[in-house]
Formats: C-alpha cells, sequence, structure tokens
C-alpha cells in the first residue's frame, strides 16, 4: 500500500447524502471562484479583447498581475487552512470576488483592469485554495482520493461546460442580429450582461458554501505556531518539489485552453460565436477526462495515470504545432481540442491526489499545498505575457505554431517529473486496495 497519514477518521462529513452535498458544494464554489477571472476571458476572448481595447500581451499582463499577487496568496493560505475551517474561509472568498465582478462589468481600462486580476489573485486564492483542496483530500478519505479529486475536478468541469454553453447561447441573444454583424458596442453591452450575471452566480454560490458546508470541516486542527511549522516539515520533502514540477507542466497545458477560440478566429476565420463553441467543446472533455482518470488513478495510482494525460497533452499540443491551416478539417480540429483537452485536464485532475503517494500527513496538507501551489501557478505569471509575445509578434499562424510547441515541451518535461516522482515515492510492500491516488 501507498498511503499516507489516514484520513478516513477525519472524514469531511458522515451519512451518504450529507457526504455527496458536501462535495457538490465545493464543486460550485471550486468553479465559481474563477468564472469571472477566467471563464469569461476563455470562452469570449476575441471579443474581450475588442471590447476592452485590449492587446494579448495586456490581458496577458493582468493575468500576470493575478499570478503575482497569488504567488503570496498561495504560500500563505496554506497555513490558514491547517488552522481555520473551511466554510468561513470559502464563504468570504466567493463574496470578496463577487465584489470583482462589479468592476468588471464597468469595462475598465487597462490599468484598472490589472488592479483587478491582481484583486482577484488575493479574494480567489489567500481564503480559497488550500481551504478547497484540504477539504477535498478529507472527503475522499484513504480510498478514494482518485475519486475525491477528480470528482471535484470533473464536476467543476461539467459546471464550467454547462455554464460557458449558456452563456454563449445567452450572449447570442443578447447580441442584436447576427453576432458577426453587430458593432462593438452591441457586443459591449451583451457581454456586460454576461458578467453581471456571473457575478449574481458567484453571490448565490457563497450562499451555497455558508449553507451546506459543515461549520468545522477540514481546517482547525493545527493552531498557532504548529500551522505554520507544517510549512517547514514539507519542504523538507522531496517529492512535494518534484511534484511542484508536475503542476508547472499541467499548469502551462491548461492554460493552452485560453487560445482555442482565438485559434479558431486569427487561424481559421470563424466569427465570435462559432470560436466560443470551439472553446466550449474544450469545456465538456473535462468532466469525462477528470472522472475518468480519478476512477483509472484508483486502480492504477495516480501517478502511472499522470504519464499517459502528459502524453496525450503532447500529442494533441504537436499537432496543433505543426501550423497546419486545415481547411475545411473543422472535424480534425475538434479532435485535436479533444484530444489535447482530454490530456490537460487528466493530469489538472489529479496533480494533488498523488499527495496519498508521496505519504503526506494530512495535517500539514494546506501547507504542503501552499508550497506546491507557490510554484505550481508560475504559469499564471508568466504564460500569459510569454504567449502574448508570441502571438502579437507573428500573428496567425505562425504565432500559434509557436505557442503549441512550447505547450509539448512542457508536457514532455511534465512526463518525465511523473516518471521521477513515481520511482522515487515510498513503496510499502504489502497491498491493499485502501488508497492508491
Amino acid at each position: 500500500m501507498r498511503t499516507g497519514a489516514p484520513v478516513a477518521s477525519a472524514t469531511l462529513a458522515t451519512g451518504p447524502l450529507r457526504r455527496w452535498a458536501t462535495l457538490l458544494t465545493l464543486i460550485i464554489a471550486g468553479e465559481m471562484a474563477f468564472v469571472l477571472p477566467f471563464v469569461i476571458a476563455r470562452v469570449f476572448r476575441p471579443t474581450l479583447l475588442e471590447v476592452f481595447g485590449l492587446t494579448n500581451l495586456q490581458l496577458g499582463t493582468a493575468f500576470s498581475a493575478y499570478g503575482v499577487v497569488a504567488m503570496a496568496a498561495y504560500l500563505l493560505g496554506g497555513p490558514l487552512a491547517d488552522r481555520y475551517p473551511a466554510r468561513g474561509l470559502i464563504t468570504v472568498a466567493l463574496l470578496t470576488t463577487a465584489l470583482g465582478g462589479l468592476g468588471f462589468a464597468a469595462m475598465p481600462g487597462v490599468k484598472l483592469l490589472t488592479v483587478l486580476y491582481a484583486f482577484w489573485g488575493l479574494t480567489s486564492i489567500l481564503l480559497f485554495w488550500a481551504a478547497l483542496i484540504r477539504a477535498t483530500r478529507q472527503w475522499g478519505g484513504d480510498a478514494a482520493q482518485g475519486r475525491a479529486f477528480g470528482g471535484l475536478d470533473g464536476g467543476r468541469g461539467l459546471l464550467a461546460a454547462v455554464l460557458a454553453s449558456a452563456l454563449v447561447a445567452g450572449f447570442a441573444w443578447l447580441t442584436p442580429g447576427s453576432p458577426l454583424d453587430a458593432g462593438v458596442a452591441e457586443r459591449s453591452v451583451a457581454l456586460q450582461r454576461v458578467i453581471l450575471i456571473c457575478t449574481a452566480l458567484t453571490v448565490l454560490s457563497a450562499a451555497l458554501a455558508w449553507g451546506l458546508l459543515p461549520a468545522d470541516p477540514a481546517g482547525g486542527q493545527l493552531r498557532g505556531a504548529s500551522a505554520w511549522n507544517g510549512l517547514a516539515q514539507v519542504c523538507r520533502r522531496p517529492l512535494v518539489w518534484w511534484q511542484a514540477l508536475i503542476v508547472v507542466c499541467a499548469y502551462v497545458g491548461y492554460k493552452a485552453t485560453d487560445y482555442f477560440s482565438l485559434y479558431a478566429a486569427d487561424v481559421l476565420g470563424y466569427d465570435a460565436v462559432e470560436a466560443a463553441w470551439l472553446a466550449t467543446l474544450s469545456f465538456w472533455m473535462r468532466p469525462l477526462a477528470a472522472i475518468g482518470a480519478g476512477l483509472v488513478a484508483d486502480r492504477i495510482e495516480g501517478s502511472r495515470t499522470l504519464i499517459g494525460g502528459f502524453a496525450l497533452m503532447a500529442l494533441g499540443a504537436g499537432v496543433l504545432a505543426t501550423g497546419n491551416r486545415l481547411p475545411g478539417a473543422t472535424a480534425l480540429l475538434a479532435m485535436t481540442v479533444i484530444v489535447t483537452s482530454v490530456g490537460v485536464y487528466a493530469v489538472r485532475a489529479l496533480y494533488y491526489a498523488i499527495m496519498g503517494e508521496a505519504r503526506l500527513p494530512l495535517s500539514v496538507t494546506g501547507a504542503a499545498v501552499g508550497l506546491v501551489s507557490v510554484l505550481g501557478y508560475t504559469p499564471d505569471i508568466f504564460a500569459g505575457p510569454l504567449f502574448g509575445y508570441l502571438l502579437d509578434g507573428a500573428p496567425g499562424v505562425v504565432g500559434h505554431r509557436r505557442m503549441f510547441a512550447v505547450i509539448a515541451g512542457f508536457a514532455v518535461l511534465g512526463m518525465a517529473a511523473s516518471m521521477v516522482f513515481r520511482r522515487l515515492r515510498p513503496v510499502v510492500t504489502q497491498q491493499t486496495p485502501t488508497t492508491r491516488a
């Protein structure tokens, strides 16, 4: 058996109905915290650039501001999650993130937009991220880490796919006439209304978190200096550093999903709605890939499943990096998006589930999440400006070819890091079916 400290004794919620209500609440909260900062830009990127008067580099710089603030927030938020209950942390995080949505709907200029993204880097990370991951690990117990994290990310993906589809349909309905023929003013009003809808939904998710999450779930076990001592403890674990590298490579791949709609618009000439529907196809792959990867991981272990996911990511990104315009080959483009997305979302679902294989104690999960995140999510700082530079420096097919070549390279690196993690993990000879995550 390869496992961490026992988790089952600290199960997040008791009773089947309460347990599944808790997971459903974590899923909703886990996705709604990032709809305003990321989902809108991912689905409506061409429209967002036009309405806000931005270049790819400027929007990438705003994402970078989010990432810079998030780096400190990840590190500080980990010990907070080990000390305080998740219900209060998650609720406050969602309410403050929704507050930023009101500023987003005001269509700010590039400077204020950058400040807004920095604000979101604080609200959606400091009180939220480590608490969410720690609560999910505790929900899974000893036997179901793959299902816990696969269910979390798969459920988030299903919610994102449904929400993205509804937002695209709503945007088309709110835009007078054909979206292709509508002027900037009409598209601006439609996008503003979409932002306000997402803001209201974020507030509702905060109310749901407060009402349905247990009053004293994952946090609250470590007090005072002991919560910060956990950070020193996890720093001495080499597998935590390898896990951080895995997250870096996986997250670069995840950033690629922001550009599927732009690829369709710039390379294939799709209109705003057609490009958004292609991006939405990627959203629908997330629940299938994440839940499937979680089930597979509980049978063959998460590290092995990660290797396969990175291989699919490298394959799909490599095809896009060839630079073929694929004239008339809509089905081939869709298949490439599907393969890339399956790889991306499989590794995304599992890169925290492998904490069990590293035999990491539950009591320092928040600290470990903080350390892994502060390193693993550095793509929030460098990926946006890098991809923006590549795309703006060589508009059209050349820029996209270079960008996807970089993504394929990170996928190969992630596959190698997963192999090293698997080689170095603690091995206990007696095999039992409890935890294989």
